[in-house]
């Protein structure tokens, strides 16, 4: 029986980013919600949000040993599954590669450090520094891995000769034109999906046990947190639309159901196809795919006919684009709708309909990131490096990368299984109201410790 290589690629590959996206996502974002709970508890002198700090770190944890696995899974399958995209490209991502390990070696050794040395400073400012070199570690680990998912969409930084990718730049290559568009919605989406996933956990508190004040502070915080990146999400994502209007028109084009060159293009939203490529049932917006590709309402928007039938992404990375979008604005929406319930004194920002849509908000923002990335790779199809390397070229050609996939999908399953045990049994056994007690016994007992000692 032959073996499709190149499906088996692309399934073994597919099924190990889906995965770590998830605890990449949590990796990058919680850190900068550790940060800002226990400058808030410092600020505040409220043991609260200190031991909002305390509780997600040890979360972090875990999500932190599950990512290092399924990175170290993507690193072996760039050689295992892709060999040809390495040989050809590796000379060039090597750096970014690289830094991306150095960025998670130096994330680890302060977390190290800020794990074990609580209660350990007379001045708390000091060891709340130590988040700062965490929150720029993960930030930059992203940072590096993005610029090489840029230079597979905008290729740059070498010359081509016979071939081979020679006399590189690496630097080049890194900062290449998808690059800032890409960062900006990388880490604006991670901290919109970290803020999400920590205030429905604290929404779901509420919803079983009833309101505390710590659960209470841990939503407000969060839900504040999640109006800012569900902003700049927003914002990061018009940056690139317009990105791809002018360096990747075609995929634009295949999400946007756009055939024809035309000035004043609608934004099509929904519907589907018929066999004729005829649009079905769709929202249509006057002018605004214009608008957003060129801020312009009459602009001139590039058609998907323009492009060879071989070069075109599939058409239903519409429904990624749409999907993705959609719930952008919906947790947008449910953050702003808390905040005029919180401000207006009639209303209860605590009642169980809207504190259910905060929680449905946490799995709607992950799918995003989700939908995302799959908006990503798949619209950059048939390209692997765009314009000089194809997909089927890159695949390796053994067949045993269809045992290699049930092999990384029982890891992954043994992972998670592992993981949500692991979560469970380190919170649900140990309350916040306990932890709480635990501190104001403490707290109590320095004070009188150091009275006597004054007196």
């Amino acid at each position: 029986m032959m073996i499709d290589t190149v499906l088996w690629s692309r399934l073994v590959t597919g099924l190990t980013l889906s995965f770590h996206v998830i605890f990449a996502t949590i990796g990058v974002a919680i850190p900068l919600m550790i940060a800002i709970a226990e400058l808030v508890g410092i600020r505040k002198k409220d043991h609260h949000y200190t031991l909002m700090a305390k509780r997600w770190t040890r979360g972090f944890i875990i999500s932190v040993a599950v990512g290092v696995v399924t990175g170290t899974a993507i690193s072996l399958q760039l050689a295992l599954v892709w060999p040809n995209f390495m040989q050809l490209a590796g000379n060039v991502i090597a750096l970014p590669l690289f830094m991306e390990v150095f960025a998670f070696f130096f994330e680890a050794i302060f977390l190290g450090i800020y794990l074990y040395t609580w209660d350990r400073f007379r001045n708390p400012y000091l060891h709340w520094l130590l988040t700062i070199p965490i929150v720029l570690g993960a930030s930059m680990s992203a940072f590096f891995i993005t610029t090489v998912n840029g230079f597979m969409n905008q290729p740059a930084g070498f010359s081509l000769v016979n071939g081979q990718f020679t006399a590189v730049y690496p630097l080049q290559a890194m900062f290449n034109e998808a690059t800032p568009s890409k960062v900006f919605h990388v880490l604006t989406s991670a901290y919109m999906t970290g803020a999400a996933l920590l205030a429905a956990i604290a929404a779901f508190s509420i919803l079983r046990k009833g309101a505390t004040d710590y659960t209470k502070k841990a939503l407000k915080l969060m839900m504040s947190v999640l109006l800012v990146f569900s902003f700049l999400t927003a914002l990061a994502g018009d940056t690139a639309a317009k990105f791809l209007a002018e360096h990747q028109p075609e995929k634009l084009a295949a999400a946007e159901w756009h055939f024809e060159t035309e000035k004043g293009a609608d934004l099509i939203f929904f519907g589907w196809l018929n066999a004729e490529r005829e649009i079905i049932g769709a929202l249509h917006i006057p002018k605004a795919l214009s608008f957003l590709a060129f801020s312009d309402f009459n602009a001139e928007v590039t058609g998907l006919n323009e492009f060879p039938a071989n070069e075109q992404p599939p058409l239903w990375i519409h429904y990624l684009f749409d999907f993705m979008a959609s719930i952008g604005f919906i947790l947008l929406a449910i953050s702003a709708i808390f905040f005029v319930f919180l401000l207006w004194r009639k209303r209860n920002e605590y009642n169980r309909w809207l504190l259910r849509s905060i929680v449905l908000g946490a799995p709607l923002a992950f799918l995003a990131v989700e939908l995302g990335w799959f908006y990503a790779e798949v619209g950059r199809q048939p390209w692997i490096i765009r314009g000089y390397m194809r997909v089927e070229e890159a695949a390796t050609t053994s067949p045993s990368i269809m045992p290699l996939f049930f092999l990384f999908l029982l890891l992954y399953i043994v992972l998670g299984t592992l993981c949500i045990i692991v979560l469970r049994r380190l919170f649900r056994n140990n309350p916040a109201e306990v932890e709480l007690e635990k501190i104001a016994a403490t707290h109590a007992a320095k004070v009188k410790e150091e009275g006597e000692l004054q007196s």
